[in-house]
């Protein structure tokens, strides 16, 4: 049975579409409760989320622990800007360089603003330390790449619309496919400083690279002198049943970047972390943020990363995602294609005759389940990490409904 829809979620659909620019195109329903797994909308429908604000939510709605962590943090201090020290930034830098094996930690906001700072970084190193020519450096990016929407991001994006009418564009990066350690080496130029890459394309359709890639383009840089550079903003932190999904492999990055489920969802906190080496490249006014650091996001990072440990968050992840995964390929829909992933991120790709993923996920909505497409094609499931199997069986009884049900044009709007 569909959720009733009442008056209060056309009245606020309609403000936002009034008011709002028109950016997103998001299901018709309006969120104003979360824990755990579970929102409820404002006419009291409750759901699934079975997205997790594209795994800023690994732990969960409203997670005990981190909004306690808020609350006593909100009655001390919320900021400082980086004019002084605060009592949290020490901390929370030194508390995710050891989760990350790492030695440098340079706290921002956003995932774009990380990726940002990677580059920043990376084209100075190739500057003052390997020596590259003044305004040559070179990055190679992979195709079918989603690193954010910034002007220098979407400049190595390769979807069209990403790129459209935003020009003039940035220079200075390769583009190779993903997934192809060969092309990866063929690329190379004295002039490049870095490669960019995920370990899964979770935006691109949750796309995984054959096995051993990360590992051989490790070796590949470093036998160049080349900085490995990872977008784990995604796939980190526990989403793809390890810590990060590169640890699947013997993939060691010069420079990690983090983002979204670093706080839990409460507050927008992303960091690069690395080697002193790379990020030592920095002094002080050559790159910074009002707000990167602030004792309000750190205090809540420091606890979302022990919630992450302490709850055993990657093992859940891997050990319920290779579960859910069994059970979607158990259903032999016709309407699936392929079934990609790794923990508890999944891709269901439909098959050519359906076309768009979107009326499934549209008819999961009217059962209760969120979810959204993802590369046009493609189902994304990404439940925050903290799910029960009894929910996430609750999730496949609806899911198998939606996707072995519907007719041979896939379900009806």
């Amino acid at each position: 049975m569909a959720p009733k829809t009442g008056t209060e979620t056309e009245r606020i659909i309609a403000i936002t579409e009034r008011y709002g620019a028109s950016n997103y195109s998001p299901l018709p329903v309006v969120l104003a409760r979360g824990e755990g797994v579970w929102v409820e909308d404002v006419d009291g429908n409750r759901y699934m989320d079975m997205l997790a604000a594209y795994s800023a939510l690994n732990q969960g709605h409203r997670h005990p622990r981190l909004l306690e962590a808020m609350r006593a943090q909100l009655e001390r201090c919320t900021l400082t800007s980086r004019a002084f020290h605060n009592d949290q930034l020490g901390p929370f830098v030194a508390e995710l360089a050891e989760l990350c094996g790492m030695e440098k930690v340079l706290p921002m906001n956003s995932g774009a603003e990380a990726v940002e700072t990677a580059i920043k970084a990376a084209r100075k190193w190739g500057y003052t330390v390997k020596g590259v020519a003044e305004d040559r450096a070179e990055i190679i990016c992979c195709a079918n790449n989603f690193h954010g929407r910034t002007i220098s991001v979407i400049s190595f994006s390769t979807d069209p619309q990403y790129r459209a009418g935003f020009g003039p564009l940035t220079p200075g990066f390769r583009i190779v496919p993903f997934g192809d350690a060969a092309a990866v080496r063929a690329a190379i130029t004295p002039n490049t400083v870095a490669f960019l890459g995920e370990p899964i394309q979770a935006e691109g359709g949750v796309i995984v690279p054959p096995a051993g890639y990360l590992a051989e383009v490790g070796r590949v840089l470093k036998e160049h002198r080349v900085l490995f550079l990872l977008d784990e903003i995604q796939t980190g932190l526990g989403r793809c049943g390890k810590l990060f999904a590169h640890q699947w492999e013997d993939a060691r990055p010069d420079l990690l970047v983090l983002g979204k489920a670093l706080a839990g969802g409460f507050y927008p906190v992303s960091a690069v972390v690395g080697s002193s080496e790379v990020l030592g490249v920095f002094q002080p006014g050559d790159h910074g943020s009002t707000f990167g650091g602030n004792p309000l996001g750190a205090a809540v990072a420091r606890e979302a990363m022990r919630v992450i440990v302490e709850e055993k968050l990657p093992e859940r992840s891997r050990e319920l995602g290779d579960y859910f995964r069994r059970e979607l390929a158990a259903m032999k829909s016709p309407h699936v294609k392929e079934i990609r992933g790794r923990g508890l991120l999944t891709g269901v790709e439909v098959s050519a005759a359906v076309g768009t993923a979107y009326p499934f996920c549209k008819k999961l909505m009217d059962k209760g389940l969120l979810c959204k497409d993802t590369h046009t094609t493609a189902i994304r499931f990404a439940p925050p990490l903290v799910i029960t199997k009894d929910e996430l069986d609750w999730a496949l009884e609806r899911i198998r409904d939606v996707l072995c049900s519907a007719g041979p044009a896939g379900p009806a709007i």
